[in-house]
């Protein structure tokens, strides 16, 4: 059965997308710790982390790590957190986000409702930020 993610990656479901290459996506959250929660999703539908391939494995991080990267910067953060938790939608993610405190860390304490105005705002710097990092080919239009 198809994910909600997958439905995204599809463009069945609208996503702000910051990343796209053939392997993996990187999208905005609905439900940010931070502004720049971003999650990094493979298009392949695989539901633990620990039944990814290493290599492939290997290739997600890298592309976490550009969006750790990106975040830091367009945020001016300190750090850029990541966290798998894997419980809200049964297709593997990687959350990546700006960090400014241990707290920043718990995922249950994001924003709910956060404003279109806050996500447009947020995907247009983290994009900026990756193509001034080198990235442009891998940053949607």
């Amino acid at each position: 059965m198809a994910s909600v993610f997958s439905a995204i990656i599809a463009g069945q479901i609208p996503g702000r997308f910051v990343w796209q290459d053939d392997e993996f996506v990187a999208f905005l959250t609905i439900a940010p710790v931070t502004q720049g929660h971003t999650l990094v999703v493979p298009r392949k539908e695989i539901d633990q982390w620990q039944d990814i391939d290493a290599d492939t494995f290997a290739r997600l991080n890298g592309v976490a790590q550009q969006i750790g990267k990106a975040v830091r910067a367009a945020f001016d953060a300190p750090r850029a957190g990541l966290l798998i938790a894997g419980l809200e939608v049964p297709h593997l993610h990687v959350h990546v986000f700006p960090a400014y405190s241990l707290g920043n860390f718990d995922i249950s304490g994001a924003d709910p409702n956060p404003s279109p105005e806050s996500l447009d705002e947020a995907q247009a710097k983290i994009k900026q930020a990756l193509r001034d990092l080198g990235h442009g080919a891998n940053v949607p239009d």
